[in-house]
């Protein structure tokens, strides 16, 4: 489920929810520049063949569109985002955390920028607020290291091995993309239990 599907969600409820962003990487030991593109990384992951990799990367594409969002699988940069991992702990202590996420995951799936790269991520931490000197210097430094560690510990707690993941109230989970009536049921459930 997308931001806009889940914002939906909780505008249908009509209640306070509190939405909290965990770090989060598919695959660790990623190197910064990755020669392989989307499809072939699929293909090779799951052992599927070149085409059905295209045909599952068009599918998401496809849901994608359905909740508003713009993704171009074809062109995606792959690439470590432990950095950009750390630069939204960094947005967080600043109040933005959400803005920089969002940025973050419209400037990998739609623009196709290389979120492994300092200077990239400096500049989208500028076009939401942040100093620019202030994220270069924790970019070149292992400041925020400790905090994405620490969620990725807990991700490891709860059994998490893929995204989008909610967990409600330390409580529910939801995995992989859901209809936005699944997560106001959910969301529902857990206010009438409070």
């Amino acid at each position: 489920m997308g931001k806009k599907r889940l914002d939906d969600a909780i505008k249908q409820i009509n209640a306070p929810v509190e939405v909290t962003y965990r770090c989060f990487q598919l695959d660790p030991t990623m190197g910064t520049d990755i020669k392989e593109n989307m499809h072939e990384l699929l293909a090779k992951k799951y052992g599927m063949s070149i085409e059905q990799a295209v045909a599952s990367n068009q599918n998401m594409t496809k849901l994608a569109k359905e909740v508003g969002l713009d993704y171009h699988m074809d062109t995606l940069i792959l690439t470590n985002t432990f950095d950009a991992h750390r630069l939204t702990m960094f947005a967080k202590t600043k109040g933005l955390m959400a803005e920089m996420t969002e940025r973050i995951l419209h400037a990998y799936f739609t623009e196709s920028k290389h979120i492994g790269e300092h200077e990239t991520l400096i500049e989208l931490a500028v076009e939401v607020g942040l100093n620019r000197e202030e994220v270069a210097y924790m970019l070149a430094s292992d400041a925020m290291t400790d905090e994405v560690r620490a969620d990725q510990r807990l991700a490891q707690q709860y059994g998490i091995r893929a995204v989008p993941f909610f967990l409600l109230n330390k409580k529910y989970a939801l995995t992989g993309a859901q209809p936005t009536d699944v997560m106001i049921q959910a969301l529902e459930k857990v206010l009438a239990e409070q």
